[in-house]
């Protein structure tokens, strides 16, 4: 962004007068794009394939197709991403899945991590 800003300029003899211009530029300030974290449900031997699909489509928006992918990706994997949020909604995100097992008596892990 470029400013004018008027300035007395002196004569020879020292006094104000005569006008000028000087130009004065100010920078933007540049923003940095918020860390993302991937958020991560574990596969375990107790909680119901159901109850994992129930999960994804409560908490993470995933139509039944989609949810019904993740969940078996984390039964043959171990793993599977449920989305990728800034800390803040992944936190969240995660806070709400391990309070909704637990309340239904599931051993259910949900974790995030840096992407």
């Amino acid at each position: 962004m470029l400013g004018f800003v008027t300035t007395m300029q002196a004569d020879d003899d020292g006094k104000g007068t005569g006008r000028g211009t000087a130009v004065i530029t100010r920078t933007k300030p540049k923003t940095k794009k918020p860390s993302q974290y991937r958020v991560l449900i574990l596969n375990d031997d107790y909680t119901p394939m159901e109850f994992v699909v129930h999960i994804l489509e409560r908490f993470f928006q995933k139509d039944r197709e989609a949810a019904t992918r993740i969940m078996l990706h984390v039964h043959n994997h171990g793993v599977g991403e449920c989305g990728v949020y800034t800390y803040e909604v992944a936190e969240t995100k995660v806070t709400q899945v391990m309070d909704f097992a637990r309340q239904h008596q599931h051993p259910l892990q949900c974790v995030m991590e840096k992407k």
